[in-house]
């Protein structure tokens, strides 16, 4: 009975230890001072009359002196546009995939029944250029997830001003670790098991939940769900670790507050902090 006692304290005391280096990431980058003293807009300064990721609201969100996140796809002839979702119908009404267009039908789809298109990622990068800093998210689909980050880092070469890349694939930051370490890269990630119509099998929602991939991506930060911040993975990354972690989405001055106080970099929506 001492040696099965014995074995399974052993083994306990290795899978922590397992844990523990699974989550770590990379420390020190000097560029995140830059980033973490500004606040960001998430998707732009939207609203009911002003689309989300539209050149209107980026230039809102300049206007009022904040940063923005946005979300880039790969385009069918290689170029990039900004968008949230693969598919086209909540944000245009229409069918069909970004994925699935050319830069000349871009402005053919309307956002949210307004005058505004589709915007290019180039068209971003001159409006932003030396005024404020983007969080930019990597929205790969079909396993284009290599394709889709050269092609990105290819457009933010030569590029004036601060920036950062993120994504919730894994496989994205491991391409960035990998061929383009020095760009400031994140993770993103939130509770898989409280999100909905998450199509992840349960394994991989625990280990995107826990950060069990950072031990190969290295992340330069964490972008954590608000509401899931509160779990051991977060707590040894930046406590034990001190990788840096961005919040998202803040929707009130309340978790915006809690989140400053807390030291995360802030993501905000649908109101002005």
């Amino acid at each position: 009975m001492d040696k099965i006692i014995k074995a399974a304290f052993g083994g306990a005391v290795a899978l922590s230890g397992l844990f523990v280096l699974a989550v770590q990431g990379r420390t020190g980058h000097p560029g995140l001072a830059e980033l973490k003293k500004w606040k960001y807009a998430h998707r732009g300064l939207h609203d009911e009359f002003l689309p989300e990721n539209s050149m209107t609201a980026f230039r809102a969100a300049l206007e009022h002196g904040y940063g923005i996140e946005l979300d880039i796809h790969l385009l069918k002839d290689g170029n990039l546009a900004v968008m949230h979702d693969s598919s086209l119908k909540r944000t245009t009404g229409c069918d069909g995939c970004i994925e699935d267009l050319t830069t000349q039908q871009l402005k053919d789809y309307h956002l949210g029944g307004t005058d505004e298109t589709i915007p290019e990622f180039r068209d971003v990068l001159k409006l932003f250029a030396g005024k404020a800093p983007l969080i930019i998210e990597l929205k790969p689909e079909r396993g284009n997830h290599a394709a889709l980050a050269e092609a990105a880092c290819a457009m933010m070469e030569g590029y004036e001003g601060a920036w950062c890349m993120e994504s919730f694939d894994p496989r994205c930051v491991y391409w960035l670790k990998k061929n383009r370490p020095q760009i400031i890269r994140g993770q993103l990630t939130e509770d898989f098991f409280r999100a909905e119509n998450s199509p992840l099998p349960s394994y991989l929602k625990f280990a995107m939940k826990h950060q069990l991939f950072n031990f190969a991506t290295q992340p330069d930060f964490i972008a954590y769900k608000f509401r899931d911040r509160e779990t051991i993975s977060n707590r040894l990354a930046r406590n034990f670790w001190g990788v840096q972690g961005v919040s998202w989405t803040l929707i009130s001055r309340e978790e915006f507050d809690t989140a400053a106080k807390e030291n995360w970099i802030p993501i905000f929506e649908n109101f002005k902090p």
